[in-house]
């Protein structure tokens, strides 16, 4: 499993966190889901509004598939006036990974 990871800072005086995730996950979330090889994805915060997307994927070519087409960009635009710079982004071999148990929640 590979991951990308997507480091960015919502312009909170422009939108606040609660909002920008609803734009993301009305928008660009559902456009995600449909990339092939794509496993999950974790999104953190901080009350600050930094941010990090991790999105996993089956295959390291997967992961930078997205990149090469010209879909992750797309899904950048979206939200690039909400940021205060441009996101930072990297790709990642997931070499372990235990997921929280949910099922007792």
């Amino acid at each position: 499993m590979f991951a990308r990871v997507t480091m960015l800072e919502i312009d909170t005086v422009r939108i606040n966190l609660d909002t920008a995730l609803k734009r993301f996950e009305e928008s660009a979330l559902p456009e995600l889901r449909k990339q092939p090889g794509y496993k999950g994805l974790y999104v953190l915060t901080t009350s600050e509004g930094k941010g990090l997307l991790m999105s996993l994927w089956e295959t390291e070519e997967a992961a930078e598939a997205g990149v090469a087409s010209g879909y992750y960009d797309e899904q950048v635009a979206k939200f690039i006036t909400l940021l205060r710079q441009s996101p930072g982004r990297d790709h990642y071999k997931v070499m372990f990974a235990e997921a929280p148990d949910t099922s007792s929640s």
